[in-house]
């Protein structure tokens, strides 16, 4: 999978671009604060309609404007053309200018695996930004997800919002939140099968780039969910917790309170890791992320290190590309050129950013 070109239209600093890139490396630097990292958010935003920097999607649009246009031209055995639209009244996307209607028939297209140094929060941070990892990642490969996801969120509101008028009124019939509950484990159990499968296809690669990049060490990671369970279990546990559930006016148990566990050496390595070793990890989870799109789509996804000099040094990142396949398109940025190895800048198309403007160097 690559991407030829992307074009810019009223995106964060740029008002109008246009580049072409190389089918291999990409190489985009220049000083801080100059943009760098939007260009790999719109190639980013490009794949799955949002950024990786904000939730707020008007943040993309240049102040002032009143709308945003990403368009690229993707190439995954054919050719076609994406755009993604955000204006202040929504979004909209579009392949070879037809207008996608479902979000869900879009995002699946583009893949793309980003490695940035924030993402090692991740261990610091509440298990619902490691299950937005899950989230993202299994979207990418199974438009289905994301539908169970989106019907699991409704079902699992409407069921937190009878628990609460069950404890107003006490008399209410639990008929209703019987067929709510049956629907939640449904929707739940499908959304535990794909990411459980995804996670067992981490683990099949993820010890090894550990390894391999970053040296010894055993690394794994465990998925802990409550639909562990056959449905009958998990249903069971629901009508023994009603009224815990009832005071509480919410739903304590499903797959909103997944978490993930990363084991270096069988320690948990958010309690017992360094912070190396916590970014090498959750870098050779997106590593390990790459062979598991190719198995799964049978093409090699772009990848994207976004600033990775600030977080690992050039050893490891030249460890890092020369164990790609080189048919991985990969774009790169950094402060400094220098930071770079030779043999990574000799085989790449370079981009400088200085003063607004993007030169090819």
């Amino acid at each position: 999978m690559k991407i030829n070109f992307l074009k810019l239209h009223n995106f964060r600093n740029y008002e109008k671009i246009k580049l072409d890139f190389s089918n291999h490396l990409n190489i985009i630097y220049g000083k801080n604060g100059v943009g760098k990292t939007n260009l790999v958010e719109a190639i980013y935003a490009l794949s799955i309609t949002k950024s990786f920097r904000t939730n707020n999607d008007r943040l993309l649009i240049k102040n002032g404007c009143e709308s945003t246009k990403i368009e690229g031209e993707v190439e995954n055995y054919t050719q076609n053309n994406y755009e993604v639209i955000i204006s202040k009244a929504g979004k909209k996307v579009k392949i070879d200018n037809k207008t996608i209607s479902k979000i869900s028939d879009y995002i699946s297209n583009i893949n793309i695996v980003l490695l940035e140094p924030e993402e090692q929060n991740i261990f610091s941070d509440s298990p619902s930004n490691r299950r937005k990892l899950l989230n993202i990642e299994i979207s990418k490969l199974k438009k289905d997800y994301i539908i169970y996801l989106n019907n699991y969120n409704k079902v699992l509101k409407q069921r937190n919002f009878y628990l609460r008028e069950s404890y107003i009124n006490a008399n209410k019939s639990r008929d209703y939140l019987d067929i709510l509950t049956n629907k939640l484990v449904s929707l739940g159990l499908k959304i535990y099968e794909m990411r459980q499968d995804f996670i067992n296809s981490i683990n099949e690669y993820i010890a090894y780039y550990y390894q391999k990049i970053f040296g010894l060490g055993e690394l794994k990671v465990k998925y802990v969910s409550d639909y562990d369970k056959s449905p009958e279990e998990i249903i069971d546990r629901y009508n023994k917790n009603y009224n815990r559930e009832v005071i509480v006016g919410k739903s304590l148990y499903g797959i909103h309170h997944d978490d993930l566990i990363f084991y270096l050496d069988n320690k948990n390595i958010a309690e017992w890791g360094s912070n190396g070793q916590q970014k090498n990890a959750i870098f050779s989870f997106k590593l390990a992320e790459i062979e598991v799109i190719k198995k799964e789509k049978n093409t090699s996804p772009i990848l994207i290190l976004d600033d990775l000099f600030s977080a690992i040094d050039n050893e490891k990142i030249k460890n890092i590309v020369n164990i790609l396949d080189n048919n991985i398109q990969t774009f790169i940025t950094s402060t400094d050129l220098n930071k770079i190895s030779k043999k990574i800048v000799n085989n790449a198309r370079i981009f400088n950013i200085k003063n607004e403007e993007i030169k090819e160097v």
